[in-house]
């Protein structure tokens, strides 16, 4: 399948009054044409930072350190600010998590749409840049788009307002969507629907999406494979079945043992991850995971483990290495499963 960015080796930190936080310490993967990626874990993992260093908006006190972001040939890290510019909203979109504070509150939210047209398609008149703001109005399901059109952002309740954000960020057909937590403030019944809108969506434009979330039940619901992301490392990638019938992190573990579910003994209490993310001043020299690893090593804390592979599935966890135990190891297995799934 076709690659339409491949991240390698990523690193991005940020200068603060108590040192540098080195939120992204070499994350590495790629997106296919078509596909939706999910990128999960709790907050603190870097997943958002990579989503904005992938678009270049990250804070001055942020540098790249390190790797490069491929994207339809070219290498962001290396564009002026200029030309990511000319790539933001009309090559790569993004829906952010709070889509009050990203609307402006004093134009209405069919000007802001047609703005973000205007920008890249300067040509357009104003009768065809109001009708295709009509039609992705229409496309996303806000009833009476014609009167919505003039209406301001306080005017629409938090799904809408996220309807429209999904509206501007496809107003300029991009090639590949970023999705921040885009249904975390929204209820269950209102999220449904904007995930099964983003796959409807997703398959009509053919876009890439980069889903961010911290929630394992929204990546079921809506990604093809799966990025789980803790200490701003990737701990694991997989297909979407594979991460959930055979999982090879304690972290993923941990995550998916947090999942309510209708099949559950309802007197079986939801487990969370005891402890906390780390420092990232002072991040650890081995796995980020090991202070919260029930089935932590002494060799966990002191070295970051290699990756391992099999087909499509990789993880990084000393459990998995030849000479780890059978006693007590969660793991035990599961790569050779892995394997024979792979062939």
């Amino acid at each position: 399948m076709e690659e339409i960015l491949k991240v390698e080796g990523l690193k991005t930190s940020f200068m603060t009054s108590s040192g540098e936080v080195q939120a992204v310490r070499g994350v590495s993967f790629s997106v296919h044409k078509g596909e939706i990626l999910g990128i999960v874990g709790e907050s603190g993992s870097g997943k958002s930072v990579t989503s904005m260093t992938i678009l270049r908006l990250l804070a001055d006190t942020a540098r790249i350190k390190e790797g490069s972001i491929q994207f339809e040939g070219r290498d962001l890290t290396k564009c002026n600010e200029k030309e990511m510019r000319a790539i933001r909203g009309q090559k790569i979109a993004m829906i952010f998590q709070d889509p009050m504070s990203s609307l402006n509150p004093l134009i209405p939210v069919g000007k802001q749409v047609e703005e973000m047209m205007k920008i890249h398609h300067p040509e357009l008149k104003p009768e065809e840049l109001k009708k295709r703001t009509l039609e992705l109005f229409e496309q996303v399901r806000i009833p009476e788009p014609e009167k919505r059109l003039k209406a301001y952002p306080h005017e629409f309740s938090g799904g809408m307002r996220q309807r429209v954000m999904i509206a501007m960020a496809l107003a300029n057909h991009p090639d590949l969507l970023i999705a921040d937590e885009p249904t975390t403030a929204l209820d269950v019944t209102i999220q449904d629907q904007i995930l099964k809108q983003l796959r409807t969506l997703q398959k009509q434009y053919e876009t890439s999406i980069i889903f961010i979330t911290h929630d394992l039940g929204v990546v079921a619901e809506l990604c093809d494979r799966v990025v789980v992301m803790y200490g701003g490392l990737v701990m694991e990638e997989a297909g979407i079945d594979e991460i959930f019938e055979n999982p090879m992190h304690p972290y993923t573990l941990g995550l998916l043992a947090s999942i309510p579910g209708i099949n559950k003994d309802k007197a079986e209490r939801l487990q969370s991850i005891p402890g906390s993310p780390p420092d990232m001043t002072k991040p650890p020299k081995g796995c980020p995971f090991a202070p919260r690893c029930p089935y932590a090593r002494n060799i966990c804390a002191a070295e970051c483990p290699p990756y391992v592979q099999a087909g499509g599935h990789r993880a990084m966890c000393w459990l998995l290495q030849p000479d780890a135990p059978a006693q007590g190891n969660p793991l035990y297995g599961k790569l050779a499963a892995a394997e024979k799934e792979a062939k």
